[in-house]
C-alpha cells in the first residue's frame, strides 16, 4: 500500500512540475561585447532579470565582433534568428532598412531615463527599432609629465588642432623615441573631424549626392596627414608593431585620441596623465559611439524579448553592474548612476567623458554601410602611403558613394 502511495504521490508531483515547466519562455540573447571580459557581469544581470520575471529563461550565444555580423545575417537569412541581439549604431540602418527588427514602440517605457540622443539612435523613419544599450566617448589622453618636461601648458577644452600642433612639436623635440601625438588616419577619425571643421559633409542634405571632395573635406584630410608629414606621428611602419596604446602606456606619446575603454589600461602608467574632450577645427565634435539591443521581427517571444531587452538597456542592476565592471556605460540620463565611476581617478578629469555628450557626432550611415566605410578607408590608406593626394582620394570617393547611395 505505502508502495502504491509513493507512486501515485510522484505521478501527481510529475503532473504538477510539467505545466510549469512549459509555462517557461526561453529568450536567445547573441552578443558581442559580453565575450570574453563580461560573461559574469552579464551573468548577474540576467540572474537579477530571472528573478524578476521567474517565467522567462534567458540563452546566451557569443561571438567575435570581427565574425558577430556574418553569424547573425546568417542566421536570419536561414529563418533562425536569436530572438534579441546586439548592434553597434554603424550597423544599425542595414538592419533597420531590411526590416529585420520589431517595433518597440509599445513596448518602451517611457520613464527610462535614456539620454535623448542615444534613444534617438536607434530610430529608423520615426520608429524605435532598438534600444541604447551602452555608450563610448573619445577624448584625449596626454601624458602630463612629457607636456612639463616640454615646458608647455596641458590641454584645455578651447584647444584647436593648431595647438595640438604647436605641444606636439615641443614633445617631440624632448627625443627621438618620443612622439607628440597619435590620432589615426581612416574613416572613423575623418568623419568626426569632418564634423568638426563644420563645413565639410559626407552628404548633401537630401542623400542623394556626395559631397566628400568638398574642398573643406580635402583640408581637413591634409591637416590630419600633416602630423605624420611633420614627423610628429609614427607612421605604422615606425610603430613596428606597436600599438599607439601600448606607445602611450609607455611613457613615450605625448598624446593620444582614443576611446574611454582605454582608461582601465592605462590606470597602471608609471607617469602622470588626464584626459581632455578633444581639440576642434572650427567647433567641438566628439565621438559617440552606441550598442543597442534590437530583437527580432520574427521572434516568437516578443513580449519576453522585449522585457529582457528593456531591463539589459535601462534597468539599474545593469547600469551598476556597467559602470562597476566599466563594460562601456550605460546610455541613462541618471546621475547617481555614475557616481562611483566619476570618483575614480586616474584620470582627474574624468567628467569629460560626460562634456563629450554636449557635442555628439555619429558617422554617417547608409544601406551599403560597409562597403562606404571599406571604400574611404582603403582611399585614405593610399594617401597616407604618398600613393595619391586628399584631393584624388576624395575625388575618387565621390564617384564610389554616389554609385552606393544610387536608387
Amino acid at each position: 500500500m505505502f508502495r502504491k502511495l509513493f507512486l501515485v504521490g510522484l505521478l501527481v508531483l510529475a503532473i504538477g512540475i510539467v505545466p510549469a515547466l512549459a509555462q517557461t519562455t526561453t529568450v536567445r540573447y547573441f552578443t558581442f561585447s559580453a565575450a570574453p571580459d563580461h560573461l559574469e557581469d552579464l551573468d548577474t544581470i540576467i540572474a537579477a532579470f530571472e528573478e524578476a520575471n521567474p517565467d522567462v529563461n534567458v540563452e546566451v550565444e557569443t561571438a567575435p565582433f570581427a565574425d558577430y555580423f556574418t553569424l547573425l545575417q546568417a542566421d536570419i537569412v536561414s529563418g533562425d534568428a536569436p530572438d534579441v541581439f546586439e548592434l553597434n549604431y554603424e550597423n544599425f540602418v542595414t538592419y533597420a532598412a531590411n526590416g529585420t527588427m520589431l517595433d518597440l514602440s509599445s513596448y518602451l517605457d517611457a520613464a527610462a531615463p535614456f539620454y535623448p540622443r542615444a534613444l534617438e539612435a536607434f530610430q529608423y523613419e520615426g520608429v524605435q527599432l532598438a534600444l541604447p544599450a551602452t555608450f563610448s566617448t573619445v577624448l584625449m589622453f596626454y601624458n602630463a609629465d612629457l607636456f612639463d618636461a616640454a615646458g608647455i601648458d596641458y590641454p584645455t577644452v578651447d584647444w584647436t588642432w593648431d595647438d595640438v600642433h604647436i605641444a606636439a612639436t615641443a614633445i617631440r623635440a624632448l627625443g627621438d623615441d618620443t612622439w607628440g601625438v597619435y590620432s589615426g588616419v581612416q574613416f572613423w577619425e575623418f568623419y568626426k573631424k569632418a564634423a568638426q571643421n563644420g563645413e565639410c559633409q559626407f552628404f548633401n542634405e537630401d542623400m542623394t549626392e556626395s559631397t566628400i571632395n568638398s574642398q573643406a573635406c580635402v583640408d581637413t584630410l591634409n591637416m590630419m596627414t600633416s602630423f605624420m608629414t611633420d614627423g610628429l606621428m609614427p607612421t605604422a611602419a615606425q610603430l613596428s608593431g606597436v600599438s599607439d596604446g601600448d606607445l602611450f602606456a609607455s611613457g613615450k606619446l605625448g598624446m593620444i585620441v582614443t576611446g574611454i575603454w582605454m582608461i582601465p589600461a592605462f590606470s597602471e602608467a608609471p607617469f602622470n596623465w588626464d584626459v581632455e574632450v578633444e581639440p576642434m577645427i572650427n567647433q567641438h565634435a566628439n565621438h559617440f559611439f552606441a550598442n543597442g539591443v534590437a530583437v527580432s521581427a520574427t521572434t516568437s517571444v516578443p513580449e519576453a524579448a522585449a522585457a529582457w531587452a528593456q531591463f539589459l538597456a535601462s534597468s539599474e542592476v545593469a547600469a551598476n553592474v556597467r559602470v562597476e565592471s566599466s563594460w562601456e556605460l550605460p546610455a541613462l540620463n541618471e546621475p547617481a548612476y555614475f557616481e562611483s565611476y566619476l570618483s575614480q581617478t586616474p584620470p582627474a578629469n574624468r567628467a569629460a567623458v560626460f562634456t563629450a555628450l554636449e557635442n555628439p557626432v555619429t558617422p554617417p550611415v547608409i544601406v551599403r554601410q560597409s562597403e562606404m566605410q571599406d571604400t574611404v578607408n582603403a582611399l585614405i590608406t593610399r594617401v597616407v602611403d604618398g600613393e595619391i593626394t586628399a584631393q584624388e582620394a576624395l575625388d575618387q570617393a565621390k564617384v564610389e558613394l554616389d554609385a552606393l547611395i544610387a536608387p
